[in-house]
């Protein structure tokens, strides 16, 4: 395959009525500009070449900055856009796929079939099209013995014209030196004083080229995004495309639209997702684990036969046959290790639970260890800030901690102490001791008289 690829993302997107360039808005959690890339890579394109301009360093930095472009300073049309890698092209002799960023419902084995067509049939150029039975607002294919012999504007097309229903989807196959031979003889005599890549069509034409049309199956794909209300039909689509993949895969997800997962988490077989739930980012969850409620997950790997009720988790690791929730918060940078309890209004951050720890109520546990087959009490606080630094908490294997108690940090705890309820550490307490600290009860009698 001689193929590089020209992605036109240099526009504003004035519909869009955003402070940020249209194409990085995001849809199943990727921004448009690099979905379409992913699609592209997938068609294992030799490069990718990126066609920037307004606000060009936030679409390069969510693009990837790895990948080359060029700038249109002012954006004079989609001719004009494509004349800007000229330059970037000029050593190059092969064939050029033009696509906008802003279609991220593009599919990857689309694209192929348009470009196996182009080869098969030795076009100049192929043109990707699409039937509607109301095609108004788009630019008619006409044909004449099944070669595309010219692309009519809506505003342009008469009665005769207006009736056909095979439309551009605006995703062209070009021989790169019959693409910047016929740019070159463009002009911009229109209203709009712009350069039309569908002038480029005319001029193939004119010369008795062969330019030929791939018919899309499916034109939910040629949505283009032009503002917010198109970016949520995108963004349900897409959601809908992974969910149904994910079913196909083996997992099963009681209402695949109330649950939402990006495109990247990778979820295993008979693993049930509930309702609600928000899987994001590089998530990857194992077989036969429940993900119950309003669970949020993000880039955090979850083991098998888990079970997570109402909870967030950010950035965490979770190993087999843990249980958490409802309502507790895993920061990130946890670890929970097989068989740990998490219980309700339990939050983590920066800790690595040992196998068997449980800790189920009303606690805060950061930057700590903790052995194996511990009880963590309700109410316990490890204070690992002291308003200028954090400290670490270590506690040892079999170690009960009683209700209420709050661990100074830097503080260690030995295997198989015990930790009195109410109790403020500050000092190390020693393998199988009792560490008690609290105030003496006292009681004074007919005291409420």
């Amino acid at each position: 395959m001689k193929l590089v690829s020209l992605i036109l993302a240099a526009g504003k997107g004035t519909r869009m009525n955003s402070n940020l360039p249209k194409v990085v808005h995001k849809v199943n959690g990727i921004p448009m500009v690099k979905k379409i890339i992913n699609i592209l890579d997938e068609l294992k394109v030799e490069k990718n070449i990126l066609i920037l301009g307004h606000k060009k360093d936030i679409v390069l930095k969510n693009a990837g900055e790895e990948n080359t472009y060029v700038v249109q300073e002012e954006q004079l049309g989609t001719g004009h856009a494509v004349m800007m890698a000229k330059d970037v092209l000029k050593d190059y002799d092969g064939d050029v796929m033009v696509v906008c960023g802003d279609t991220p419902l593009l599919r990857s084995e689309t694209l192929k079939k348009l470009y196996d067509k182009h080869i098969a049939t030795k076009a100049v150029t192929t043109i990707l099209t699409s039937v509607y039975e109301d095609p108004f607002g788009y630019g008619r294919i006409v044909k004449k013995d099944g070669l595309v012999k010219a692309i009519v504007e809506q505003k342009e097309a008469d009665f005769e014209i207006q009736a056909i229903k095979e439309v551009n989807a605006g995703v062209y196959v070009f021989n790169s030196k019959k693409l910047f031979e016929s740019l070159s003889k463009m002009d911009n005599n229109n209203a709009q004083g712009e350069y039309y890549l569908t002038d480029v069509i005319k001029i193939q034409v004119e010369q008795k080229e062969v330019v030929e049309s791939f018919i899309l199956e499916d034109n939910e794909e040629i949505l283009g995004v032009n503002s917010k209300v198109q970016l949520a039909q995108a963004e349900k689509v897409l959601r809908m495309r992974k969910n149904i993949a994910l079913m196909e895969e083996g997992a099963i997800l009681i209402d695949p639209q109330t649950t939402y997962v990006e495109d990247s988490v990778k979820i295993g077989k008979d693993t049930v997702v509930y309702p609600g739930a928000v899987l994001c980012g590089e998530t990857v969850i194992g077989e036969n684990t429940e993900i119950i409620g309003n669970t949020r997950i993000i880039d955090s790997k979850i083991g098998g036969n888990v079970r997570i009720e109402s909870s967030v988790i950010e950035e965490s690791i979770v190993e087999d046959r843990v249980t958490i929730g409802p309502f507790a918060h895993l920061r990130p940078k946890t670890h929970l290790k097989e068989e740990v309890h998490i219980g309700n209004f339990v939050e983590t951050k920066k800790c690595t639970l040992e196998k068997g720890v449980k800790a189920g109520h009303l606690t805060y546990l950061g930057d700590a260890e903790i052995g194996e087959k511990t009880n963590i009490g309700a109410g316990t606080i490890t204070c690992n800030y002291d308003g200028v630094n954090k400290h670490k908490t270590v506690i040892g294997k079999n170690v009960f901690v009683g209700s209420d108690t709050e661990l100074v940090a830097p503080i260690n705890i030995g295997d198989s102490a015990v930790i009195g309820a109410g109790s403020v550490i500050t000092k190390d307490v020693p393998a199988r001791a009792l560490a008690v600290a609290r105030g003496k009860q006292f009681i004074k009698k007919e005291w409420t008289k």
